[in-house]
């Protein structure tokens, strides 16, 4: 017994056609991407990388099985710093000290490596769409990574907060991805308003020394339309000050004494004598 008709009649036409599923996925799925990068934004000073110190988990807290913290360590490898559940799941291992380009294919690393290094120098985002090997278990599966600089504490651009979605690892083994897309977003645009923080008081000196600088307004100078300003209180002399002081005016006092003229005794008168009185009382 047979079910329908042939196949070259009309109720089976274009049922042969393969529809794409991609634009039919929730987009819910990359809400993690979209979170990270936010909270990336919000560290931002101007045009400023955020530094790996003010990355605080709790301002990850729905997402942390999926991000991790790379390292630079060579020119176009990094390095796991950190990385969550997810991220070792999908490694089959603990990823912390391995490089990055463990996980993709020998292919797509040098592609890996020149977005790292696009990522570090320019400064820029990178965003990856990957896809895993074909296997007899499971066919291929795509996969998303985020990657955003970060600045280290002694203030060079060597650190990246990764994001990395995927559909899971149900067999438990190590996975191996390949690159289908790299999109590089420059960190800094053209349109964007360079960030300057203030200038201090010895730099505007220093880059101005003809202009003069306007004299300070006395506080005690009278003031139209008000009350009578107050007097400033002296200074409080110290206790060397006044010892200096009075050393000083003893010196003065003593120079301008008159010198008095030594006089002779006179002559003793003849016929004089000197007596000697004792009383032993």
């Amino acid at each position: 017994m047979f079910f329908g008709g042939r196949k070259d009649n009309d109720q089976t036409k274009g049922q042969t056609k393969v529809v794409a599923i991609d634009r039919f996925r929730a987009a819910g799925s990359l809400s993690p991407m979209r979170q990270a990068e936010a909270y990336w934004t919000a560290l931002r000073r101007g045009d400023d990388i955020p530094s790996r110190s003010q990355i605080d988990p709790r301002g990850l807290e729905n997402i942390l099985p999926q991000t991790f913290i790379l390292e630079r360590i060579a020119p176009g490898i990094a390095r796991f710093r950190l990385a969550g559940q997810k991220v070792n799941e999908m490694a089959g291992m603990e990823v912390r000290g391995m490089p990055i380009t463990a996980f993709f294919t020998p292919a797509a690393r040098k592609q890996v490596s020149a977005a790292l290094e696009t990522m570090f120098d320019t400064p820029a985002i990178i965003e990856l769409t990957l896809q895993t090997e074909n296997n007899r278990l499971r066919g291929a599966r795509e996969a998303r990574m985020l990657l955003m600089p970060l600045r280290s504490d002694l203030g060079d651009v060597s650190r990246a907060l990764g994001v990395f979605i995927s559909e899971g690892n149900p067999t438990g083994v190590s996975q191996r991805f390949s690159v289908i897309e790299t999109q590089i977003r420059q960190v800094s645009q053209k349109g964007d308003a360079p960030f300057k923080a203030k200038p201090r008081d010895s730099e505007v000196a220093t880059a101005t020394p003809a202009t003069p600088k306007p004299a300070a307004k006395d506080i005690n100078a009278p003031n139209p339309g008000f009350a009578e300003t107050q007097a400033r209180f002296e200074r409080e002399p110290t206790v060397m000050t006044e010892a200096r002081a009075l050393i000083e005016r003893s010196r003065r006092m003593s120079a301008e004494a008159p010198v008095k003229d030594t006089v002779e005794p006179a002559p003793a008168k003849p016929g004089s004598h000197l007596r000697l009185v004792i009383n032993r009382d």
